[in-house]
């Protein structure tokens, strides 16, 4: 695995630092996420625990990048309430953001060691779901 460090989005992690700081109530809502977009955007959402598995902040922020009509994201990045920072992605958002943005950067690390990484570096000899679909014909 070689992993490459590209800049780091210092201004998506405070929007996700700020809704984890200002929506995160509670057990319910404990991760913040934001993205920002190919045109630039920054989307936020916040994750919505249940003890039945409820979704990562990462994942609801796919579905409200995709209500809001941004269907290609450049770079994401969790941060926990209460002060906690960066948060990397747990591995089912791993394998999901590496389904839906291939080529999404995923800021990681704390203080000092903050980075951006590709997801790629963090899903090194994956199963990619494409790859293994049957084409229609």
């Amino acid at each position: 695995m070689t992993t490459r460090n590209h800049p780091v989005d210092h201004e998506l992690i405070e929007a996700a630092a700020q809704v984890a700081r200002t929506r995160c109530r509670g057990d319910n809502h404990t991760m913040a996420a934001a993205a920002r977009a190919r045109d630039g955007r920054i989307i936020t959402a916040v994750n919505a625990y249940h003890f039945t598995g409820g979704p990562c902040a990462e994942l609801v922020l796919i579905g409200t990048a995709a209500a809001q009509g941004a269907y290609e994201l450049d770079t994401i990045v969790a941060v926990g309430d209460r002060d906690r920072g960066v948060v990397p992605p747990c591995g089912r958002c791993r394998q999901v953001l590496l389904d839906y943005f291939p080529t999404i950067g995923v800021i990681v690390g704390e203080g000092d060691g903050i980075r951006t990484v590709q997801i790629t570096d963090l899903l090194p000899e994956t199963y990619v779901w494409a790859d293994h679909q049957i084409e229609a014909g």
